[in-house]
């Protein structure tokens, strides 16, 4: 039964996936928001109690880099639903696959439509305004990801903004042109943009010959970017480094994220300067990566994986954990820890979010033991109140 705001509660019996391990039968303090305790505790006075014995209770899942909520917005090309019909559904959707914590990876680039300036805009808006929040009931902690494309050189000073007034808390460097304008190589790139929007090919010409066109200029904003990132302590990501320059290039900006990097020998590189590796859990779902980079699998067992994230499928998110500790890749406790804790480090908001601790918001999951799937969620909590329920 879904529960009502209560300030003070104490979740009895479950077994609880603290930093350190498995704790039995333990209790969970919570109180307005926050972890106050956990461990096998007597319940003090005060204090509402509910027994989940049987249930395991995990840290809510922090998922930042999604954008599967843009087939929600866009579910054909050019056909665009209202944003606030798609952002109930993605939040729902979220809930759904145990992610409390999300990262809106909103691309803003020089494309129209989907990925464009003027979408990006509208989405922040959406998302980063306190009376728009209430009036949707959006439930899950909800930030802005901006993964900026670096031949988008209109509207600098305004991505400076956002990033200035902390609407943009996490910022990724992307570079998706094709690496000429021949025909044979601009094919990839040509064929993904017809699945966004409607253009003809002599009009995805024109666009592209203007993107090259402000290439180097687009360096110069980007490091610009970083500058400032810098300065206020938000978060840089890399995006796809695929050469040993790339990664010199990424270490030289002091990126905190590299978000699928191409190989191991290039992950290792970045984690050596001080990187986190991101990768997407579908690679892990699926057996692979969909762009022939390296694997999960592969990174997990090189020793170079450090998060996971949903990518563009939610409830893979989800899964991951159990498909690492059951194909022996490293131990569950660990793993969960690559979809909770770790993201949250990364994302420099590890002091509030992933861990079930004491000072850390309250938002856990509450699962069927044995359910290697999203159907293992029994409840989801964010701030300490019951945000869904599942049976």
């Amino acid at each position: 039964m879904k529960q009502g705001a209560i300030a003070k509660l104490a979740l009895q019996g479950a077994r609880v996936l603290t930093p350190d391990g498995w704790l039995d039968d333990g209790t969970v303090l919570i109180e307005d928001g926050h972890f106050v305790a956990v461990g096998q505790l007597t319940k003090p006075s005060g204090y509402v109690a509910i027994d989940v014995s049987g249930l395991q209770l995990l840290p809510g899942l922090v998922d930042i880099h999604g954008d599967a909520f843009e087939r929600m917005i866009c579910p054909r090309p050019a056909t665009i639903l209202p944003l606030d019909m798609a952002l109930v559904e993605n939040d729902r959707a979220l809930l759904t696959a145990g992610i409390t914590t999300f990262f809106y990876s909103i691309t803003d680039s020089f494309e129209p439509g989907l990925r464009s300036r003027e979408m990006a805009r509208s989405l922040i808006n959406h998302i980063t305004i306190p009376e728009t929040l209430a009036q949707l009931g959006l439930k899950v902690d909800s930030r802005i990801h901006i993964r900026h494309e670096q031949a988008n050189t209109g509207g600098h000073e305004e991505l400076c903004q956002w990033l200035e007034s902390w609407q943009v808390t996490l910022l990724s460097l992307n570079d998706h042109l094709p690496p000429s304008l021949a025909a044979t190589t601009a094919q990839r790139y040509t064929k993904k943009l017809h699945q966004r929007v409607k253009m003809t090919d002599a009009e995805i010409q024109a666009l592209l010959e203007t993107a090259f066109s402000q290439r180097e200029l687009g360096a110069q904003q980007a490091d610009e970017l970083v500058a400032h990132c810098h300065r206020l302590g938000i978060p840089v990501a890399s995006h796809d480094d695929e050469t040993e320059a790339d990664v010199a290039k990424s270490r030289e900006r002091g990126v905190a994220i590299a978000e699928f990097p191409a190989e191991i020998a290039l992950a290792a590189q970045s984690r050596a300067y001080g990187a986190a590796v991101l990768m997407g859990a579908p690679n892990l779902v699926r057996g692979g990566s969909h762009v022939g980079y390296m694997s999960v699998a592969a990174a997990a067992e090189a020793g170079v994986l450090d998060c996971l994230c949903s990518d563009y499928h939610y409830p893979s998110l989800f899964h991951a954990p159990f498909l690492l500790a059951n194909q022996g890749l490293m131990p569950f406790e660990q793993a969960w820890k690559r979809v909770s804790e770790y993201p949250a480090k990364a994302a420099k908001i590890g002091d509030r979010k992933g861990k079930i601790a004491p000072d850390h918001d309250a938002d856990f999951l509450l699962l069927r033991p044995g359910h290697p799937l999203p159907n293992a969620i029994q409840s989801v909590y964010i701030n300490g109140q019951q945000v869904a329920g599942f049976g």
